[in-house]
């Protein structure tokens, strides 16, 4: 099995992070990273593998090099600091004065279990992120993360959106390599962005778990809400884990009332023709070299986040009205479709406690 061959510092908790800095089936692939959730910490893992004339390691060497940090935020900058030191470990393992170096001048204090600074175990620190601050939430150098992830799902991000804001616990199954899987993960977590002051201070936080194995089933069920990502095939026969199973393309349920969710909508699609628009605008901005300090990062998120705040203005503006009557002229103000989405807004006003109530009458049969 996977162990820990070396840490610092050296008595800090890690257990069970030899199996999630290293993906179940990693030993068909030659290199990957991934992102995981160790604690309150999360971290970055680069790892590699190497053919080896050794019976003892069976023909091939295989090792993750990771750091932890309080926020995911940031680390990427460390990629490829990462990429080479697994890579000399493969050439010269036990070798460790790089690491070492990297681990004194970037150590901070790490919160203890009821998140005030414990200065008796210094590890890798960097600024925890501010929920609404959407800049600071780049995971990756802007070009690349969210044009795949739109060119991988499609019209289908908008019912991952849906989800996402609905606060559902959302597994996404590939198989290694894994790092643009735990993309994917951060990528739904940005749909469900919301800016507006006040809202939802009982909603469950939308969290980022990125890579999850079997270790993880325990900490898994006493989860409301989260948004990760496996390479474990027997995740999908337990139901009871999640209730949004994204395989591959496909994005399926078990739970009866959220199939609904599942259908395009008219709604649906003029909002993604409206993104593809912006997209192009942007692109065509960039090519003609105009200033543009906006990327398609922050472009993607102002989207859904202006959707989002769109959508709860209105909510919360008819809740604070005298009759709290929702129309359908409210929700084709909000971009949605009166009749596809109903369901969706009756979820919606359940899961964040707003007092309003539907008129939108179902359509009749002739």
């Amino acid at each position: 099995g996977n162990m820990v061959e070396w840490c610092l510092p050296q008595d800090i908790d890690l257990e069970g992070v030899e199996f999630k800095s290293m993906a179940s089936g990693s030993h068909k692939i030659q290199s990957d990273f991934i992102y995981f959730r160790k604690g309150l910490c999360f971290g970055l893992a680069c790892f590699a593998n190497m053919p080896v004339e050794s019976e003892l390691e069976r023909g091939a060497r295989m090792k993750s090099v990771g750091i932890l940090s309080p926020s995911y935020t940031l680390l990427y900058r460390y990629m490829h600091f990462l990429e080479n030191q697994v890579r000399h470990q493969l050439e010269m393992p036990g070798h460790y004065s790089h690491l070492e170096a990297f681990y004194d001048d970037k150590k901070g204090v790490l919160p203890d279990s009821k998140g005030t600074p414990n200065s008796q175990q210094p590890v890798h620190w960097l600024p925890s992120i501010h929920r609404y601050m959407y800049p600071e939430m780049k995971i990756t150098h802007p070009a690349g993360c969210m044009s795949q992830f739109i060119k991988f799902f499609g019209e289908q991000i908008l019912v991952l959106w849906k989800f996402a804001l609905l606060r559902k616990r959302i597994l996404i199954f590939s198989p290694p390599p894994v790092g643009v899987v735990c993309y994917r993960v951060y990528c739904c977590c940005c749909l469900a962005n919301v800016s507006l002051p006040g809202l939802g201070g009982t909603v469950p936080e939308s969290k980022p778990f990125f890579y999850v194995n079997v270790a993880d089933i325990e900490m898994l069920e006493t989860e409301v809400s989260y948004v990760a990502c496996t390479t474990e095939k027997i995740f999908e026969q337990k139901r009871d884990l999640y209730d949004v199973y994204v395989d591959n393309q496909n994005v399926k349920t078990h739970h009866e009332h959220l199939q609904p969710l599942l259908k395009i909508n008219n709604a649906d699609k003029e909002k993604y023709r409206r993104l593809n628009d912006q997209r192009q605008m942007l692109m065509y901005s960039q090519e003609v070299g105009e200033d543009c300090s906006s990327c398609e990062e922050d472009l993607f998120i102002l989207f859904f986040m202006e959707q989002n705040n769109r959508i709860f203005q209105t909510l919360m503006e008819v809740s604070a009205s005298q009759d709290k009557t929702l129309t359908a002229d409210h929700a084709r103000g909000m971009g949605l479709d009166p009749q596809g989405d109903r369901s969706f807004l009756m979820d919606l006003l359940e899961v964040y406690g707003i007092d309003v109530m539907l008129v939108i009458d179902n359509p009749c049969c002739t």
